[in-house]
C-alpha cells in the first residue's frame, strides 16, 4: 500500500472519532508469518456429503468462527487468515469464497434443522428458501490460497487490499455512510444484505464489485457473531478504491463542518459511556 495512503489514515479516523484502524482484506498465495487462523480441517463439500464422506461431529467439534479470529486480530493488531483447509466454520468457508455450493447439512442447520439430529438456527424459514438466497449470493471464488484480514498499517508497499472494513458504533458509522454517498454521488451506495457476519466483510462487497456496482456494506447483524463485536458495534466494508477516495476528499465534505462537530460531541459521549476515554 502506498505510504501516502497509510499516512492519511490517522487524521481520517480522528475526524470520524474512530480509535481503531480498519482491517484490509485480500487474497494471497503467501501464508502470513504470524496471526490467527483456524486449525486445519477437511473441507465439507457437497460432493463429499453426497458420498457420506464428511465427519460432521468432527467438523462441529472444532468449530471456530471467522469473526472470532478477526476479533483476536483486531485486539492484537495482527492478521487473521483462512484457507480451504483452515476455514474454521463451514459457513465461513462459503462466505469467504472457498466452498460452494453449500452442504445440505449446513443449509438445514442454518434454517429449520433436522428433526432428531440437530436443532436449526432458524436464520431462514426453510432450507428451500435458504438455497435460493445462497444461489443468489453466488460467492466469487477465492482468488488465491489464503484470505487475509489485517490492519491497513501492516500492508507492505507491494500489497493492496481488495476491501477495507471499519468496526464502529452508529455515530461514527453515520460519517462513513454519508461520506460514501459524497464520494460516489450514489444514493444507494450503502447496502446491508442478509448474511453471516463474515459475509458482510467479504462475499457481499465482492458480489457487488463483480456486477460492476461500487457498494459499501454494513454488517454485523448475525446473532451468532455478536459476541465478537463490541456492544452497539457494526462493520462497514468498502472497496479499496472507495477508501482511497474517502481519504482524498473527506476534508472537502461535511466532516469539516459545525454540523459534524455536533455529532462528534455524541461520539465522545458514547466513548465515555463505554469508558473508552
Amino acid at each position: 500500500m502506498d505510504i501516502k495512503i497509510k499516512s492519511a489514515v490517522p487524521g481520517f479516523l480522528d475526524i470520524l472519532g474512530i480509535a481503531e484502524e480498519p482491517m484490509g482484506m485480500f487474497y494471497t498465495d503467501k501464508r502470513p508469518d504470524k496471526g490467527y487462523c483456524p486449525e486445519p480441517a477437511d473441507l465439507p463439500t457437497r460432493e463429499k456429503e453426497e458420498k457420506n464422506e464428511i465427519d460432521w461431529p468432527g467438523i462441529f467439534g472444532q468449530f471456530s468462527c471467522v469473526i472470532g479470529k478477526i476479533w483476536l486480530a483486531r485486539k492484537k493488531k495482527t492478521a487473521a487468515f483462512f484457507s480451504s483447509r483452515q476455514f474454521g466454520c463451514p459457513g465461513g468457508a462459503f462466505w469467504l469464497g472457498f466452498n460452494k455450493p453449500q452442504a445440505e447439512t449446513i443449509i438445514h442447520y442454518v434454517s429449520s434443522g433436522i428433526p432428531g439430529r440437530m436443532e436449526g438456527e432458524h436464520y431462514c424459514d426453510s432450507p428451500d428458501n435458504l438455497r435460493k438466497i445462497l444461489k443468489f449470493v453466488d460467492p466469487v471464488p477465492a482468488a488465491k490460497e489464503y484470505c487475509v484480514f489485517k490492519p491497513v498499517s501492516l500492508f507492505s508497499e507491494g500489497e493492496t487490499p481488495l476491501l477495507v472494513s471499519f468496526f464502529t458504533r452508529p455515530e461514527s458509522l453515520n460519517g462513513l455512510h454519508q461520506l460514501a454517498a459524497f464520494v460516489t454521488n450514489d444514493p444507494e451506495v450503502v447496502a446491508s444484505p442478509w448474511s453471516a457476519a463474515c459475509g458482510s466483510l467479504a462475499v457481499w462487497p465482492l458480489h457487488y464489485l463483480e456486477k460492476g456496482q461500487n457498494r459499501a456494506v454494513i454488517g454485523g447483524w448475525d446473532p451468532s457473531a455478536r459476541k465478537f463485536f463490541k456492544t452497539d458495534e457494526l462493520s462497514f466494508t468498502i472497496p479499496f478504491e472507495m477508501f482511497t477516495k474517502m481519504l482524498a476528499r473527506y476534508k472537502d465534505s461535511f466532516l469539516t463542518t459545525k454540523t459534524w462537530k455536533n455529532v462528534h460531541k455524541k461520539i465522545n459521549k458514547s466513548k465515555k459511556a463505554w469508558k473508552e476515554i
